[in-house]
């Protein structure tokens, strides 16, 4: 009796040990398909490859069994409410916009605290009540229809602006008279990635062929066109003004020089690197070709002495501003007026009150140059502290401008900027449910793994005990030039206040130092990106601020494309990894919407059996190994995501799902009318971090304080 007992308790324990493999979540069974590629000899499967039709009835009951996973899995936790109720409280503070002058008005956005989308006002001047102007909350009920351009004609009479629904890039554009306050009869369609460049009673627009219905969101975007729209003339009637039918992949952009006598088109292929082209517009001349290869990156600042100014990376890694006299255009022949910062990125360019402001990046946070227009040092405009400034626009003979100062630990501060003084006084501040003066930002420089000096930045509450002990959020992004500059973010603030640190790497493949920083992060160079990542997450271990167990990871897109990689090549570092709408088929990005235009910094798998190879090695889908223990993973994406289509992320956890044989979750959170990130409501913005801090302190065993 007692041998059959025992026998009986060492097959329950055996079983329990066979079980323990087997995950604790119900994940819905995702088919597989048989989709086999061939990449240079090497064959590849792609089990999951419907997925990809995000549109379909079979993919739409598997994001419903997916949300319904998650949902039940955050339902469980307790704090979930009380962690929305506290980041509502604290979300709920007015913002203002700096304030710009057009056509003799003042404008400027505000958001009182909780709307879902910021609303613009005008005034007549600054002492006069501002009057509402443009409201895009009264567009849809639940928030979802955004702004995406706002532009106020020169002569002062119209606004033009557009609208993004549910998220998706696809925009449409708008006239308003803005004497009457009369929405006009205009509607333009199928606009991506445009900006609205005024030139007399209308204005240059770029856009795409209409889409075949229901490719909407995930069909290539080829054959670019431009176009001038005249007020109050249908879309039919536009005039098309530049195309490259034997070039279908380049895509144009518009801008009108401030007196208006040159139209400059910006001509693209990727993300990186452009042409440039200019037409007269007084004397209606060709469209002269100064620039024609997409090499280098090259922006027209503005018209003035006869001369185009152009901000440009071409001879300086790190930017300077050069001239180009339109009669003799030849890149020979430009001048320079501010040559390049040794020490320092040029970032940006304004000419305003007769000066050029000069924005610096200086270790990754903010430094203002003044200059005469010849290229004459003048002065530095005084900051509050290492923060990130924006701002100074205006025109040529004016003296007054506003910028725009903030910090981690410093909410935004709108200056009145003095260009003939160089004074500045505060405008209009931020005032907050939280004490920021509990709180403090450093920046440290850590080692990479072949040496390499990266910067950090680290926030946490003054006093901080390094413990080991710390719940700690790493976010990292690196790549397609995009600096991390410190800046506040309203979202971070629940994770300080309950002893959470924040840091933010600021990895190669960014734009913090320049093009040379960025190349060095791109292509078959991308590793090093993940090896800054990596080595970030163990300088916070090993200085003691964290420890594996409760450290968290978070990236968008090509973050989210890190965070994906990380996971996969030391998943033991990391507690919880939340990559959102990331870039996880690595083999397969290139065939979707605008996805080809990362290949500057990607490669792509067509483009040899080598770069095949160094993508796939990396590639989240393709290297997740059912050996591994990961971290906890909350995988986020929208269905109106055209820009990093949601099949990324449908793969992907598909794929997660069924490799991972340990007990942690692995979930994915999927947003309905919403996108890429931009013109998100603010409810669903508190949604979704809601769920990320409750997924997150769950994960680590931690109960927020809730109670301040």
């Amino acid at each position: 009796m007692k041998n059959h007992l025992l026998i009986a308790i060492v097959f329950m324990l055996v079983l329990s040990a066979c079980n323990s493999n087997k995950s604790p979540f119900n994940y819905p069974e995702t088919k597989k398909v048989d989709v086999v590629d061939d990449y240079f000899g090497t064959k590849v499967a792609d089990p999951y490859r419907w997925l990809e039709d995000d549109r379909s009835a079979e993919t739409a009951q598997w994001v419903k069994e997916q949300n319904a996973v998650t949902n039940a899995y955050l339902n469980d936790i307790p704090y979930r409410e009380n962690i929305k109720a506290r980041l509502t409280e604290i979300w709920n503070y007015p913002r203002t916009s700096a304030p710009f002058k057009a056509g003799g008005r003042y404008f400027f956005s505000k958001n009182n605290g909780l709307q879902n989308q910021s609303v613009f006002y005008m005034q007549e001047s600054l002492d006069s009540d501002p009057e509402l102007f443009l409201d895009p909350n009264t567009l849809s009920e639940d928030g979802t229809v955004s702004l995406t351009n706002f532009a106020i004609s020169k002569n002062g009479k119209y606004l033009g602006y557009g609208i993004s629904r549910g998220g998706s890039d696809w925009c449409e554009f708008f006239v308003k008279d803005i004497e009457s306050g009369e929405v006009l009869s205009d509607h333009l369609k199928w606009i991506k990635f445009s900006g609205i460049a005024w030139y007399k009673d209308g204005f240059f627009y770029n856009r795409y062929p209409t889409p075949a219905k229901g490719d909407e969101l995930k069909a290539e975007n080829k054959n670019s066109q431009l176009y001038y729209h005249k007020v109050g003339t249908p879309q039919s009637e536009d005039v098309l003004i530049y195309e490259d039918p034997e070039n279908p992949e380049w895509s144009f952009s518009a801008s009108v020089t401030e007196d208006e006598k040159y139209l400059i088109i910006g001509v693209t292929e990727s993300t990186s690197g452009n042409a440039l082209y200019f037409k007269n517009l007084e004397a209606d001349s060709p469209v002269v070709k100064v620039i024609t290869t997409f090499e280098k990156d090259y922006s027209v600042i503005d018209h003035h002495d006869g001369k185009l100014w152009v901000y440009t990376n071409d001879g300086a890694p790190k930017y300077q501003l050069l001239a180009l006299d339109t009669e003799q255009p030849e890149r020979s022949k430009w001048s320079t007026i501010l040559p390049e910062d040794e020490h320092n990125v040029l970032e940006n360019i304004s000419l305003t009150g007769g000066k050029i402001f000069a924005n610096y990046q200086q270790d990754a946070h903010s430094l203002v140059k003044v200059f005469t227009p010849k290229g004459e040092f003048l002065y530095t405009v005084d900051l509050p502290t290492l923060g990130t400034v924006s701002g100074f626009r205006g025109k040529k003979d004016e003296t007054e401008t506003f910028y725009t100062f903030s910090s981690y630990t410093y909410p935004a501060v709108v200056y009145k900027y003095d260009t003939e003084k160089n004074e500045s006084e505060v405008y209009s501040q931020t005032e907050i449910d939280f004490n920021i003066e509990k709180y403090e930002t450093k920046q440290i420089k850590y080692k990479s793994k072949d040496g390499t000096e990266v910067p950090m930045f680290i926030v946490h509450k003054k006093g901080l005990k390094l413990d080991g002990n710390n719940p700690t959020w790493l976010y990292g992004y690196g790549g397609f030039n995009v600096s991390l500059n410190p800046g506040f973010d309203v979202r971070r603030l629940l994770w300080l206040e309950n002893g959470g640190i924040y840091a933010v790497a600021n990895l190669r493949g960014g734009g913090e130092y320049g093009e040379t920083w960025h190349k060095a992060g791109t292509k078959m160079q991308k590793q090093n990106v993940f090896d800054d990542f990596i080595a970030a997450a163990n300088y916070l271990i090993d200085n003691k601020y964290t420890k594996p167990k409760y450290l968290a990871i978070q990236g968008g897109s090509n973050g989210g494309l890190l965070v994906g990689a990380v996971i996969n090549q030391t998943p033991d570092l990391f507690r919880v990894a939340i990559p959102q709408v990331g870039v996880m088929d690595m083999l397969r990005y290139q065939h979707f919407t605008i996805g080809r235009y990362w290949a500057t910094d990607y490669g792509t798998s067509e483009d040899s059996k080598e770069m095949f190879e160094y993508l796939y090695k990396y590639s989240p889908i393709h290297a997740i190994n059912p050996r591994l223990n990961y971290p906890a993973v909350m995988v986020t994406t929208a269905d109106h995501d055209d820009r990093v289509v949601p099949a990324h992320s449908f793969k992907y956890i598909a794929t997660l799902q069924n490799a991972y044989k340990g007990s942690r979750p692995m979930l994915i959170r999927i947003e309905t009318d919403a996108g890429h990130g931009a013109g998100t409501p603010t409810s669903k913005q508190i949604e979704t971090w809601t769920d990320l801090y409750a997924f997150t302190f769950d994960q680590m065993g931690l109960m927020p304080k809730l109670d301040h």
